[in-house]
């Protein structure tokens, strides 16, 4: 059995959930049985609309053994401080994979490390995209804005001068307050529920978004992208999406998102999707 933990919630959103789903979808499809853990009810729920069929809600990354048993084989997408756990984890399955937090995160106990730059054999990268956004589908033309699926602190409403200037519609998260929803409605054209997600990035034109995820999905649906930053402590996500040509601005500067507007689009190489990841990971455990 391969497992999965992909930490997210409401405050977080689910931006691991959707890697976990590109993944796991490429292991059912080569026989593998899975098993994905979420610390959070909600996302086991999101998970299933992104092509997972099962998952199971546990506490933190130290419950993972509470599922997995010796010899299994298990992934790791969290922040979180396993407390010892990972030591314990690296003995007892049959193989460990981690997702690296920052650029100098490296293998702690043997683990392989997936990273955003990967540049050798001892890693896998971390970027992983749904191959369904590689797949041609037709475009409308229209300006989708999306947050991310969580706006704990509803960030939106601040932000009522941006849109004004530039007139979207709003794909909600999946963690969105339904009374959030009303006010937000006066304050875009248009507002599209959490659940049709996959269906607009792969068909909207023009895609603006503060989820790294989301970004490179739609680049990889052909879409022209916009990135808001609004965290400025990972250098290395911003170089790689510009790499990308992903226009980034930081926050909901008005007069950079304009000039962004104005300037010629340029091609790009698009992400990798998750296949090839995942015939790694396939080869890895199956030895």
């Amino acid at each position: 059995m391969l497992y999965y933990y992909a930490y997210s919630g409401h405050k977080i959103g689910l931006d691991r959930v959707k890697r976990a789903a590109a993944l796991l979808k490429q292991f059912q499809a080569q026989g593998i049985e899975t098993r994905l853990l979420v610390n959070d009810f909600r996302a086991g729920l999101a998970a299933k609309e992104f092509g997972v069929r099962d998952s199971v809600t546990i506490e933190t990354i130290q419950d993972i053994d509470a599922m997995a048993q010796i010899g299994d084989s298990i992934i790791i997408d969290s922040p979180e401080d396993d407390h010892g756990r990972l030591q314990k984890y690296c003995v007892e399955y049959k193989a460990v994979f981690r997702f690296a937090q920052n650029k100098e995160d490296e293998s702690c106990y043997g683990e392989t490390m997936l990273k955003m730059n990967c540049e050798d054999d001892a890693c896998l990268p971390s970027v992983i995209i749904d191959d369904i956004y590689f797949e041609p589908a037709p475009k409308e033309e229209r300006t989708l804005f999306f947050l991310g699926d969580a706006d704990y602190d509803k960030v939106l409403l601040s932000q009522k001068a941006f849109f004004a200037d530039n007139p979207m519609e709003l794909l909600l998260g999946h963690y969105f307050f339904v009374k959030y929803e009303d006010e937000l409605s006066r304050m875009f054209t248009k507002l599209h529920e959490a659940e049709e997600y996959t269906d607009l990035i792969r068909s909207s034109s023009h895609i603006v978004t503060a989820s790294a995820q989301t970004a490179l999905e739609a680049k990889a649906s052909g879409a022209d992208v916009v990135f808001i930053r609004l965290d400025t402590s990972d250098p290395e996500l911003s170089e790689y999406l510009t790499l990308k040509n992903i226009s980034i601005i930081d926050g909901f500067d008005i007069q950079a998102y304009q000039k962004i507007q104005e300037a010629n689009t340029q091609k790009a190489d698009l992400p990798q999707n998750g296949s090839a990841i995942a015939k790694k990971i396939i080869n890895t455990i199956s030895f």
